[in-house]
């Protein structure tokens, strides 16, 4: 049963996420270009699917997923795409989590309120295995 919670809660996001780039995109061309690009490189092998990312960051952190984002991150002089993702823990907090898309290494954590602390930010050094 907790598996059938689950997969109506992934069905909401993937709805609520399509809605957001359909609305984004019909502004603007810029926003449909970045759909495009994104889903290029998951064809291409560049970036991991969602539910595999999502699989990783639910054994760390369990909770519920709030929302999740895909963004081209340009800093330091190269190009990566970063799945930012948000989850509400059980004890109220609320996690930010920048997660390398190509290969599933949090690189960057951010929690606040509740049980985990009112402010802690942490850096995670990049270790290649995604966990």
């Amino acid at each position: 049963m907790p598996n059938r919670f689950w997969n109506r809660k992934l069905r909401t996001l993937f709805v609520i996420l399509s809605a957001g780039l359909l609305a984004c995109s019909s502004g603007t061309g810029i926003a449909g270009d970045d759909h495009d690009r994104a889903r290029r490189a998951l064809e291409a092998g560049e970036i991991l699917p969602l539910r595999a990312i999502l699989d990783r960051v639910e054994r760390e952190y369990p909770g519920q997923v709030i929302d999740v984002e895909l963004e081209r991150d340009h800093g330091n002089g190269a190009e990566r795409w970063i799945y930012e993702v948000k989850i509400l823990r059980t004890g109220g907090s609320l996690v930010k989590l920048n997660v390398d898309a190509r290969d599933g290494a949090i690189i960057r954590r951010k929690t606040k309120g509740g049980d985990d602390g009112d402010k802690a930010r942490q850096n995670v050094p990049r270790s290649g295995t995604g966990r």
